[in-house]
């Protein structure tokens, strides 16, 4: 068994560390808010005080936060995590952010000479707590197969997508498919409303064709639902067609549909619907 830290107590983070205990790791854990740790060192993980001290000893580093800011901060911050880890140990990036910062980040770790692989996910609580992510892995070759046994510990699925960079850029576009999908469900139902018709039974109906996927099935029941406690937040939602737009900036690419996809969750930001669940995209309508 190995030891793992694991940087950022969130939801994701929290329930992440919890499968690495449950698959017999020796855990530690950082979070910016110590109260968030309580529950995790109930569990069995070890806490420490800065993300330098958590990874001292470490094997593997885990990180799973909000974006590009906290990630920076974590690893290359005063007490970056980045100063306290051994060269044999390797970074794992499982935090959604842009492809950008991942080759950024990649080259300060080249130069202390420690393997680090982007390592992000698809899922939310459900899967983080049965320990059912996707991983879609950019690194090299022989630091996935190494980082692999630890991703099976959290994950139902570890996928190698290539080199650096190309884990993120999967689950950008995986992400930004999903929101495209719930927000394109959220006009068609404002579209039926105004039909007057039997709107339960009309989703049921387009749920059992084949141009509709299961994921957005299940958001359009959310929404008729008014199911918006939140598992996968608009304002994470917009941050992340963000970064996926921005991955094309440099070569001046345009993404019109993403682009208005994105307009609309800024939108429903404005609207004060930010921390709602993506399906209460709904509700500017």
């Amino acid at each position: 068994m190995a030891k793992v830290t694991v940087l950022g107590m969130g939801v994701m983070g929290s329930r992440m560390a919890i499968s690495l205990i449950n698959a017999g790791h020796e855990v530690i854990v950082w979070n910016r808010s110590l109260e968030k740790t309580k529950p995790i060192v109930q569990a069995g993980a070890e806490i420490a005080h800065t993300p330098r001290s958590a990874a001292e000893e470490a094997e593997y580093v885990i990180s799973m936060v909000r974006d590009n800011e906290a990630s920076k901060a974590i690893w290359l911050g005063e007490n970056g995590a980045l100063l306290g880890m051994q060269q044999k140990a390797i970074a794992i990036e499982s935090s959604t952010l842009t492809v950008s910062w991942i080759k950024e980040l990649n080259k300060q770790f080249q130069q202390q000479r420690i393997s680090f692989i982007d390592a992000p996910v698809a899922g939310t609580r459900p899967q983080a707590e049965a320990a059912q992510l996707i991983y879609f892995v950019g690194g090299e070759p022989i630091v996935f197969e190494q980082a692999k046994p630890i991703l099976q510990a959290m994950g139902s699925k570890v996928n190698y997508a290539g080199e650096i960079g190309k884990g993120m850029a999967i689950k950008l576009a995986v992400n930004s498919l999903f929101a495209i999908q719930v927000t394109a469900m959220g006009e068609l139902i404002a579209m039926m409303r105004q039909s007057k018709i039997d709107l339960a039974q009309a989703l049921e109906i387009i749920a059992s064709t084949p141009v509709c996927s299961p994921a957005a099935a299940m958001a359009a029941r959310a929404m008729d639902a008014e199911k918006f406690a939140p598992l996968f937040p608009i304002a994470l939602a917009n941050k992340d067609l963000n970064y996926a737009i921005a991955t094309t900036e440099e070569k001046q690419t345009k993404l019109p549909l993403l682009s208005a996809t994105q307009k609309l969750y800024a939108k429903a930001i404005k609207q004060g619907y930010g921390e709602d669940n993506i399906t209460g995209i709904v509700q500017i309508y």
